[in-house]
């Protein structure tokens, strides 16, 4: 079998990481299908997570490993690591308590781009949670 289709076909884990060390990680909502956030992970923060069965990311703008909810307590445990057919992406199935995205929503994706406009975005989400007091501690 090509590399390529032993990627594609085969049964081996191999994550292919960008140029930047970081592979592109979906958290979708085990239960309910909705997809919370996207993050990203360096091959460290992969490992952590599949050790520790809950979310660890890599965060590009402090350069640093960031477990979900060390901060806030709105951690994800992870049930399943899907990858994509080229191995370059993955989601993690979690369960989670209330608010994921950081700014009160449960779910990063809380607007939406207005049917009738090319720039103004709508609501579709109420806050789940006060964000000062969860990352205030």
């Amino acid at each position: 079998m090509s590399a390529s289709k032993e990627i594609e076909l085969g049964q081996e884990f191999k994550p292919k990481f960008d140029d930047n060390g970081l592979i592109t990680a979906i958290a979708q909502d085990a239960q309910t299908s909705e997809i919370l956030m996207v993050a990203y992970m360096n091959d460290e923060a992969l490992a952590k997570t599949i050790e520790l069965g809950r979310a660890v990311f890599y965060s590009r703008s402090r350069q640093k490993l960031w477990a979900k909810g060390e901060e806030s307590g709105h951690v994800q445990t992870v049930h399943d690591i899907l990858t994509d057919c080229d191995q370059d992406c993955l989601i993690l199935k979690v369960s989670v308590d209330s608010g994921q995205c950081h700014v009160g929503y449960q779910s990063c994706f809380y607007r939406k781009l207005q049917s009738d406009s090319e720039n103004q975005l709508e609501f579709v989400a109420e806050p789940v949670y006060d964000p000062n007091k969860a990352y205030g501690k």
